[in-house]
């Protein structure tokens, strides 16, 4: 059973996700324990939390070094029996994980800052969807354009902000920056409607958290608290970093 709130382990954790824990709050601390699936959950910044929440984590992700430090992180906070990794890709979770019984699944699934760089978002996002139990529920958090284009700006890159506008990356820098997808708040929604799913309100990840210089010396809990006041507030939401949807299987 989980031993603490679910905020005690989000407060440990950098401000800039704590509209995503703040959503999650509701789900992960009601007191049952849940089995959850995390896709691309990588070295375990969302599964060792929950998992020493009392929650069972299985984590899938491409990276065998990833995996190793899930491990290792895991059994360091003591966790380890809670936290299953497994090498693959989210696009084909019916291959990597056990057959589920029908009416059987996860009760959560963690999609973060996955949709960006996998080959076809709308299919990791059915696999994803067929892997929840009838009720279950999963959180969807991918990138901003609006967000891009106003860090690119503030960074003195113009050009690049402009570009990613026009929704495509300018040819000179295609070379020096990694191309990821972004996504605006119509997009994403698409896209879980698409996979099945009924999204709930969506909101802004890090609204100002990444715009701060992080040797300016702001409190960290102060920063907290100003982006789960902006998180489902506009303008605030439209320009932030990251967008995030918690969206149930009917």
């Amino acid at each position: 059973m989980p031993t603490a709130p679910a905020t005690s382990s989000a407060e440990q954790l950098p401000p800039r996700g704590a509209a995503v824990w703040a959503a999650l709050d509701p789900v992960i601390g009601a007191g049952t324990p849940l089995r959850v699936l995390d896709v691309g959950g990588g070295s375990g910044m969302f599964a060792v939390p929950l998992a020493r929440l009392g929650h069972a984590v299985t984590v899938v992700d491409p990276s065998a070094d990833a995996l190793a430090t899930l491990a290792r992180r895991a059994a360091t906070a003591g966790v380890g029996d809670r936290v299953h990794g497994v090498q693959g890709d989210g696009d084909l979770l019916h291959e990597v994980l056990p057959a589920l019984a029908p009416g059987d699944g996860y009760d959560l699934a963690l999609c973060h800052s996955v949709l960006e760089v996998v080959d076809d978002p709308a299919a990791t996002l059915r696999e994803i969807a067929g892997t929840l139990r009838p009720g279950g529920q999963v959180s969807v958090a991918a990138a901003n354009r609006a967000g891009a284009v106003l860090a690119r700006a503030l960074a003195g890159h113009p050009v690049e902000a402009l570009a990613l506008h026009r929704e495509h990356e300018p040819a000179d820098t295609r070379t020096r920056l990694a191309v990821r997808r972004r996504f605006t708040p119509d997009d994403l929604l698409a896209l879980v409607e698409g996979a099945g799913l009924r999204p709930g309100p969506w909101r802004g990840v890090a609204v100002v958290a990444d715009l701060l210089d992080a040797a300016s010396g702001a409190d960290q809990g102060a920063v907290g608290a100003l982006e789960l006041a902006l998180a489902e507030a506009s303008p605030y939401r439209e320009v932030a970093t990251g967008l995030h949807v918690l969206a149930v299987r009917p």
